[in-house]
């Protein structure tokens, strides 16, 4: 959205993301199939006399508690006269890049606006940078899937057109936060360090499904897809991340006719996905084992200009 005169500002959005395969695998450089799935934060840069951000947690000016990666993202643009307003339909600390989809959108929207000439790559670069002074700790991976769209692998970044089946969302309500996360990996590598012997073999065929799961993305094939992804539910349990909440509503979609369900994201909490031809079926399912189920859909759009 561009208005112009004294009421000029500046949308952009953009998309959350679902790991198809490899997580916990990509951190011991096996490969990943991340996409981006239409879930929006949408971010409004407009000129203004001072630096004010607005979201559903309140007002502030600058705040790197609140308001930690908008307000990062304005330090790093180095504009000191912008008001930002931030919806999102992301829900927050579940798994899905929340923060790196409304840091990106935000980017994104404040170099719209002031005409700074940066282009995506600038926008997925300086978006990981932000998240790594954040959190201590950050996969580019959110943040780039979040920029582009589609469908990558990592650590090519090699795109695909996205796929069109159903996907559901479950989200357990419990959250997938930075520091649970990287308690998560660290308990993977105490486990790998204890029984190399068991662990390494797991993480190589976590990582071996990306390039299967590549053939039947071009495919189509979503049956031998979702296979794959019950497969890998299993082994990530295997690893220790999964919950009983978060199985509770992978077989709940399996049982509705799901292709496919399992975690996406490092577990112990946060959401599980699922393929599926079906998708309210699905989402019932889902709602009545407990989850809160998102309906949605792979999308190739990163950044979008409003």
């Amino acid at each position: 959205m561009t208005l112009n005169g004294d009421n000029k500002m500046t949308t952009c959005s953009a998309p959350g993301k679902i790991y198809l395969f490899g997580e916990h695998a990509v951190v011991y450089g096996e490969s990943a199939l991340a996409c981006a799935v239409d879930m929006r934060t949408h971010v409004t840069a407009k000129k203004s006399g001072s630096i004010k951000i607005t979201s559903k947690i309140g007002t502030t000016g600058l705040d790197f508690r609140k308001h930690a990666y908008v307000s990062s993202a304005i330090k790093k643009l180095d504009v000191k006269d912008v008001a930002v307003k931030i919806t999102s339909d992301i829900p927050i600390g579940s798994g899905l890049g929340s923060s790196a989809a409304v840091t990106v959108a935000t980017l994104s929207a404040i170099n719209e606006e002031y005409s700074l000439g940066y282009v995506k790559e600038d926008i997925a670069r300086m978006g990981h940078e932000i998240e790594l002074d954040v959190q201590g700790a950050a996969s580019p991976t959110d943040t780039f899937v979040s920029t582009m769209g589609g469908i990558v692998e990592i650590p090519s970044r090699k795109r695909l057109e996205p796929m069109d089946c159903g996907v559901v969302i479950g989200n357990t309500n419990k959250g997938a936060t930075s520091k649970k996360t990287a308690r998560l990996v660290k308990q993977v590598a105490v486990l790998r360090e204890e029984y190399p012997e068991v662990i390494n073999p797991i993480i190589k065929t976590i990582g071996s499904f990306t390039q299967k799961g590549m053939s039947l993305v071009s495919e189509k094939d979503y049956t031998s897809l979702g296979k794959l992804m019950n497969i890998n539910h299993g082994l990530l349990d295997a690893l220790g991340v999964g919950t009983t909440e978060l199985s509770a509503l992978v077989y709940a979609a399996r049982d509705a006719g799901a292709f496919g369900a399992k975690i996406t994201g490092a577990g112990g909490g946060g959401c599980m996905v699922a393929l599926t031809d079906s998708p309210g079926k699905v989402a019932s399912a889902i709602s009545k084992a407990g989850g809160q189920a998102i309906i949605t859909k792979f999308t190739k759009e990163g950044i979008l200009k409003e």
